[in-house]
């Protein structure tokens, strides 16, 4: 299949209007091929620096690609040199250093702010298929916030992550800290939260945050779209459930999970695609899963 971009400009605000899969951004580009979709951050010249428009976007573009059921897998890739210096500071420094009005006040609406961030990246996370992020040159920052929430990380030798937020006197708050200490130790978390350095993509790997590293920013993002498509051949039901499941483990106990898993399977294994899946496994023969269905309307 041939793939479709779309990418035009107009602006957004916080609370301007959504948009679907197909519609145009600013900050983002969308591309299909067959039941696999590529999202790139598409601000080269910014070195991929989130903006107010990016914030905006990006829940619009993974909710509406969630709610398309043809849609399996997601790789997340960057355009440029890099893919995402972080936020983009001077956008939306009249954010964070907000003085003006009574303090209570100004405060309340800065949290308000950060809550609205933290929204936008959880959209990554909480959409319903997994998401894989083929990361090359700098992420930083509020990159590393979006990666974490990404399902599988992929990075080129020369890529490195960074917590760059201690460095400009901010604690990271917009999801890095909830989500990579699910991922790597207590300890290196620290490390690199104190100090900002540089975790580069071989020592990621080592600890178990980058699955796989390649030479080039073509071969991790062909890697990327090979695993979207192995997914994409996976029954799409059983895939969101175990998107669903593992997520909510992370945040509960054994036992809750144990609970969650099997009310869930109780559900959903009444539907057609466990026969398929068995039937394909002892033939060793390959079988077409009817994609989920729309939301009703």
């Amino acid at each position: 299949m041939t793939a479709t971009q779309t990418a035009a400009p107009k602006p957004h605000t916080e609370t301007g209007p959504q948009h679907g899969a197909g519609a145009a951004y600013t900050t983002l580009v969308i591309d299909r091929d067959g039941p696999v979709a590529t999202v790139r951050l598409n601000r080269p010249d910014a070195l991929n620096a989130m903006n107010r428009a990016f914030f905006a976007e990006l829940p619009a573009a993974f909710r509406a690609l969630g709610a398309d059921t043809s849609v399996r897998a997601i790789v997340l890739v960057g355009e440029g040199r890099h893919f995402t210096a972080g936020l983009d500071l001077k956008d939306t420094s009249n954010v964070i250093g907000d003085r003006d009005g009574d303090a209570g006040r100004v405060r309340e609406r800065f949290l308000r702010h950060v809550k609205y961030l933290q929204a936008s990246i959880s959209a990554v996370e909480e959409c319903p298929v997994p998401v894989i992020a083929a990361v090359h040159g700098a992420c930083i920052g509020g990159g590393v916030d979006l990666v974490s929430a990404c399902d599988i990380r992929l990075a080129t030798t020369d890529a490195f992550f960074s917590i760059k937020e201690i460095d400009i006197g901010i604690v990271a708050d917009i999801g890095t800290f909830p989500r990579i200490l699910r991922l790597l130790p207590d300890g290196i978390v620290k490390e690199l939260a104190y100090t900002g350095r540089k975790f580069p993509a071989g020592e990621a790997a080592a600890r178990g945050f980058v699955n796989h590293v390649h030479e080039t920013r073509d071969a991790v993002v062909a890697h990327a779209r090979d695993i979207a498509a192995d997914i994409a051949a996976k029954t799409p039901l059983a895939i969101a459930g175990i998107k669903n499941v593992l997520n909510y483990q992370r945040d509960h106990s054994v036992r809750d999970g144990l609970d969650y898993v099997a009310v869930w399977n109780s559900a959903m294994l009444m539907g057609e695609d466990l026969m398929k899946a068995a039937t394909a496994t002892m033939t060793k023969t390959s079988v077409d899963f009817a994609d989920r269905l729309p939301d009703a309307d």
